[in-house]
């Protein structure tokens, strides 16, 4: 009896051990440099140990994005953010499963949007240009910080993708289309318009095991 108790044990352990090993938590953003970052520095600068992209001194003139070298498919991502400048004008996001258009400065995925009342919604960058789900406008009041420290957890495993924003889930969308690419880059966007800042920092990603049904 002995003898079986301590192989369930051996196997309970090794069955850990494999689901913690699946599971690996990177910080993407040491806070200090854009080491595995690329993107348009004359916009995106490093202060107070985060990514700040565009100014409240001058227009953006673009859409701007500051994007990792590292493609993810399966993952729940982390960050704390900030937007400055006029509520009614300024606006960002986060790219997730996005890929850069060759010779040009936007990009194509998902993205995790802020601003207006865009806050806590999934918006569809270059390719289907829609909100695809996200809160009502009575919940963003609810749940936005203007010009003050933020936090979304994105996840995506498989088609499922949700999305919390400072702790209330806004968004639980399945993606329907399977030509849709489920894998890509982080990027964090400053929006072109009027004088703004999109602050980011405390960006780690932990990713998943793949995981091919819709619903997990």
């Amino acid at each position: 009896m002995k003898k079986h108790l301590w192989f369930i044990l051996l196997v309970a352990c090794a069955l850990s051990s494999v689901a913690v090993a699946s599971s690996i938590i990177i910080v993407l953003f040491d806070g200090k440099t854009f080491n595995g970052w690329e993107g348009n520095l004359k916009i995106f600068r490093i202060q107070d140990g985060a990514i700040v992209g565009g100014s409240l001194k001058e227009k953006v003139v673009q859409n701007e994005f500051l994007c990792t070298k590292q493609e993810y498919s399966d993952f729940v991502l982390r960050l704390k953010f900030k937007l400055l400048g006029d509520p009614k004008g300024a606006n960002a996001g986060i790219q997730f499963r996005t890929q850069r258009i060759p010779n040009h400065h936007e990009v194509i995925g998902y993205q995790a949007d802020i601003g207006q009342n865009y806050w806590g919604a999934l918006y569809d960058e270059s390719r289907r240009k829609k909100v695809l789900a996200g809160p009502t406008p009575e919940e963003v009041q609810k749940l936005a910080r203007p010009n003050d420290w933020n936090e979304y957890v994105i996840r995506a495993q498989g088609r499922r993708i949700r999305l919390e924003l400072n702790g209330r889930q806004t968004v639980d969308y399945t993606e329907a289309d399977e030509g849709i690419q489920q894998t890509g880059r982080i990027c964090v966007q400053i929006h072109g318009g009027p004088p703004s800042e999109a602050w980011y920092k405390d960006i780690t990603i932990e990713t998943l095991p793949a995981k091919s049904g819709a619903k997990n």
